[in-house]
């Protein structure tokens, strides 16, 4: 089976030649904006099978040369592909690690390295444990590490560090907020090892790790920039579309002490190495007509339409030849002849995604419509990989599709149960308690159940603790109920409502399992029983947790499985996007608008999800509620859309079709 479709999904739409140039001139003329040089891969994977085989080509080299390979390496998420090649280079192909000093870049503190996010445990688990590596080789703070002597510490490592004549190769990858390690914004250049605080933004991101910001570490010992720079070689590792935008500051950018990684500009063997996801928002990916010729396709003239209007702010049909010219366009009044005919033609493209009928309208002419008229009704399937992503996302039109009277189903790919507050349960606890006093005085086994429950939440369970297996099944069941109670307030028929309760996810921690065949048996059985004729799926690669790319993977393995079918021949799928981020209007295929009153509905059928307020696990680094981040996307899509000029509307919900391979 095919695991990873979902990277494949940006392809589509960038050709090679913008990342992947064979001609040098070409390749000045697409990077002349970037300051940093840069390696754009087609996804993850293919980044981390090159760079692995950077490494282990210097293991070779300073192996034959009589010499250890000194390496610093980072823990994280970014990594762990190349970790997982190594190994098995080194199992399949005899890599040797036994001269090779690894020196770990950052480490929380105070330092616990049995600590499932501990960088040092990271190490060890996912490389040092998995080969022949010594573990006198492996220098990382410990736990004899502490206030008194954290400072002793960080200049004894940087001795350490120049008696090995310095690192060799250093693999980091960069925060949110442009911290390279953890040297926070204002790190100055000069700066060694050190105990550095963690600043709010850099917190922030982390407690997407955790299950309440106060389990967040406060500061972490890390390798200064001028020991990262006096590397002879650093790789700075990024995947994924939800770094795009801090990497554009720092490959782009000025240097600025208030994006740490834009120092790497000035060292004369750094690379950044990035997927297409990453890359998304640097010039030669998202603007390439500013840096050459382009190959036109209708969304990429629609992206530059877009662009040009917001350059002039002017509507579409207000654009003039004089704009074009002026702003590096004038490939595309040599295409089409004018501006007038380049107009117009995006002005109907754009015009031609909105429809109030996202299920096709019966009885009417389709051939200028996102979605087909017949059959109808037809048979809808829902995937939502947590139990409130279909209301967040997608409400508007969920309760379009079942009011226009199709057959809705809708699927939760995961249970949800970590990220329900402890709280929580003690209140249904409670509350059944009282209910078990007055109905069932007897059952003596209930209430001793309570009692035990209770006890381990509100007595033994300590920060970082994973939750009891009764525990996890109470949280998965608030979700399910909540997740039955918006579909009561929508309209959707009990029985359409299905929780596939995917095993990938079932681990009771942070950390997810990988996803396997067993997982998409789940889906494809679900789909040849309902062989539905649109399916509506999360495409949000922009997920900073990763639940949504594994379910999207889930849900396309499972229709590429299918294929061959009929039935699925016949079916078309549409990709939403959740709480993180919308589609560019250059890739949106359907436009639904949503009136105010239906704004307000969707708004009730997110509030159905009580334990998803204020006081939730895992609500990221956006502040604002899930149904405040969901109206204000869909108003700037609407608004977005009126600006171009076309109709003005309360807010619109946003999808873009995947194209099955063939």
């Amino acid at each position: 089976m095919q695991y990873n479709l979902s990277s494949k999904i940006t392809l589509e739409r960038t050709p090679e030649r913008y990342y992947r140039s064979n001609d040098m001139i070409e390749t000045l003329r697409q990077t002349r904006y970037e300051k940093l040089r840069t390696n754009i891969y087609a996804d993850a994977n293919e980044g981390a099978l090159e760079i692995a085989e950077k490494v282990a080509t210097l293991i070779h080299e300073k192996e034959n040369q009589g010499e250890r390979c000194v390496l610093g390496l980072s823990g994280g998420s970014s990594p762990l592909g190349i970790y997982d090649e190594l190994v098995r280079m080194h199992r399949e192909e005899g890599l040797s690690f036994a001269d090779v000093i690894v020196f770990n870049v950052s480490e929380f503190f105070p330092v616990n390295q049995a600590e499932q996010h501990s960088n040092t445990k990271l190490l060890q688990t996912y490389l040092l444990d998995k080969v022949n590596f010594k573990s006198e080789n492996f220098h990382t703070p410990d736990t004899t590490v502490n206030r008194s002597n954290v400072y002793d510490f960080c200049r004894n490592y940087e001795e350490l560090i120049e008696k090995y004549d310095g690192l060799d190769l250093v693999l980091v990858s960069v925060g949110l907020v442009g911290n390279i390690a953890y040297n926070e914004s204002g790190s100055q250049i000069s700066t060694l090892t050190r105990l550095m605080l963690l600043d709010n933004e850099s917190q922030r991101d982390l407690k997407r790790y955790y299950s309440s910001i106060s389990e967040v570490p406060s500061s972490a010992i890390t390798m200064g920039l001028s020991t990262l720079l006096n590397a002879k070689q650093v790789i700075l590792l990024a995947w994924g579309e939800y770094k795009s935008a801090i990497l554009k500051e720092v490959i782009e950018g000025k240097t600025d002490d208030s994006v740490p990684a834009s120092f790497l500009q000035l060292h004369k063997n750094a690379i950044a190495a990035i997927d297409l996801n990453a890359a998304q928002q640097l010039t030669r990916i998202s603007h390439p007509w500013l840096v050459g010729p382009c190959e036109w396709t209708d969304m990429l003239i629609r992206r530059a339409i877009v662009w040009l209007c917001s350059e002039t702010d002017k509507p579409i049909l207000k654009l003039t030849n004089k704009d074009y010219n002026q702003h590096g366009l004038d490939e595309l009044l040599a295409l089409y002849g004018s501006a007038y005919n380049v107009n117009i033609k995006i002005f109907n493209d754009l015009q031609h995604t909105i429809t109030g009928w996202p299920g096709g309208k019966p009885n009417a002419d389709d051939s200028d419509r996102p979605e087909r008229a017949k059959p109808y009704p037809k048979s809808v399937l829902v995937f939502s990989p947590h139990p409130d992503d279909d209301v967040i996302s997608m409400g508007g039109t969920f309760q379009r599709l079942v009011d226009q009277n199709h057959d809705v189903h809708v699927a939760y790919q995961t249970s949800g149960n970590i990220a329900v507050g402890d709280e929580e349960v003690i209140r249904y606890i409670s509350l059944m308690q009282n209910l078990v006093d007055r109905f069932d005085k007897q059952n003596d086994n209930i209430r001793e159940k309570y009692a035990q429950i209770l006890h381990f939440l509100t007595q033994e369970k300590q920060a970082g603790d994973t939750d009891t297996s009764d525990v996890l099944y109470i949280k998965a069941q608030i979700r399910r109920e909540e997740a039955r109670s918006a579909c009561r307030f929508i309209g959707v028929r009990p029985e359409n409502v299905h929780f596939l309760d995917l095993p990938f996810y079932e681990t009771g921690k942070v950390q997810k399992g990988k996803l396997k065949d067993v997982d998409i048996f789940k889906v494809i059985t679900l789909l040849a029983k309902f062989q539905p004729h649109q399916i509506f799926v999360a495409g949000d690669l922009a997920d900073p947790h990763g639940t949504h790319k594994v379910c999207l993977d889930a849900a396309l393995a499972a229709i590429h499985e299918l294929k061959e079918n009929e039935w699925m021949k016949e079916c078309r799928i549409w990709m939403y996007r959740g709480a993180w981020a919308e589609w560019e209007i250059d890739h949106i295929e359907m436009a639904v608008p949503i009136s105010p009153e239906q704004l307000r509905q969707k708004r009730n059928a997110i509030l159905k999800h009580q334990s998803q307020m204020e006081s939730a696990p895992f609500l990221g680094n956006d502040e604002r509620l899930f149904w405040q981040r969901a109206e204000e996307r869909n108003q700037s899509t609407a608004n977005l859309y009126n600006k171009l000029g076309l109709a003005s509307y309360e807010a619109m919900e946003a999808f873009v079709e995947y194209k099955k391979e063939n």
